[in-house]
């Protein structure tokens, strides 16, 4: 087995702007149980690395854009486990930089270092990620692969993702948890206990995500999406975004990232603010990763003038 299976710990969360709301909320730190193959990465990477090496293939393939976890991810897991790598890239604008030697940005500089071999492609291009007749001009190009999806999301990561929560989560009866590509929620709805609600906090705009989710969940019954608090979509961020998340590491030494984590924690405490939820509830929210993207995220910060995570 390449990736073990691990059980992160939960941290109960003091928190000054809940303090007298009557709830219980704690955060799973799924940040912690790798350094570079963090949180729901490494859930998502851990049964299909195990498929690559059982159909005895060498290297890995998949997709991202310029600041993809994913990418920093899958290369760090390809170093570790003895894949090649190779990263098809988002916007064709970056391949200059990285032809003569220049550094592109912390999330892609990351992987280059994991060895992960870079590809840039028209977003035009990309778009045509899961057509055969694209993944067929890869192999052309590179040769054989196993094809991991953007963002890792395929039935292999739901199984990962199944095995997020465990016996020390049933006391919980909110399980929150951000949403990308929808497989990590789709893991954990389909592990969750019977009494459990599951909320989801998406980072992009748009309702198509139910429909992704709908592919891989075993019911309907207990989870929703909570649509408000994407900040304009995903990568978008704010100044109130910021200086929340400041105050929360603040307070309780817990780095989110202001893409996933960090938008959905600020619902969450607006949630309880708002009386959203019943007094004595408890709630287990789920941290994700991500956290090699803050570094990016500043450097575009410091380009605006603007406020920085710390």
């Amino acid at each position: 087995m390449f990736l073990k299976q691990k059980h992160s710990r939960n941290q109960s969360i003091v928190f000054s702007e809940i303090e007298n709301s009557g709830i219980s909320l704690s955060i799973k730190r799924e940040d912690t149980i790798h350094p570079l193959i963090s949180g729901n990465k490494y859930r998502k990477l851990k049964y299909n690395l195990e498929a690559a090496k059982k159909q005895n293939k060498h290297t890995l393939l998949t997709f991202g854009g310029a600041h993809s976890n994913h990418l920093a991810a899958t290369a760090a897991a390809g170093l570790e486990y003895g894949f090649k790598t190779i990263g098809i890239v988002r916007g064709e604008e970056l391949e200059e930089k990285h032809e003569q030697g220049n550094p592109i940005n912390s999330t892609l500089d990351l992987a280059i270092q994991q060895q992960m071999k870079l590809n840039f492609v028209s977003r035009n291009d990309y778009r045509n990620k899961t057509s055969p007749t694209f993944i067929n001009s890869l192999k052309e190009k590179f040769g054989e692969f196993y094809l991991i999806p953007e963002g890792g999301t395929n039935s292999l990561a739901i199984k990962g993702c199944e095995e997020i929560l465990n016996k020390n989560d049933h006391e919980f009866e909110v399980i929150c948890v951000s949403v990308g590509t929808g497989g990590t929620i789709s893991g954990v709805i389909n592990s969750a206990e019977n009494h459990q609600e599951l909320l989801g906090f998406p980072a992009l705009k748009g309702s198509f995500l139910k429909s992704e989710i709908d592919k891989y969940v075993l019911n309907d019954k207990n989870w929703s999406l909570i649509n408000k608090y994407h900040f304009g979509g995903f990568a978008k961020t704010s100044e109130d975004l910021i200086a929340f998340i400041n105050k929360f590491k603040g307070e309780t030494g817990i780095p989110l990232d202001p893409i996933y984590t960090g938008k959905m924690m600020f619902g969450i405490v607006d949630l309880i603010k708002r009386d959203y939820f019943e007094r004595g509830t408890k709630i287990l929210a789920i941290h994700t990763g991500g956290l090699q993207g803050i570094k990016g995220i500043n450097e575009l910060l410091k380009k605006k003038n603007s406020v920085r995570l710390y």
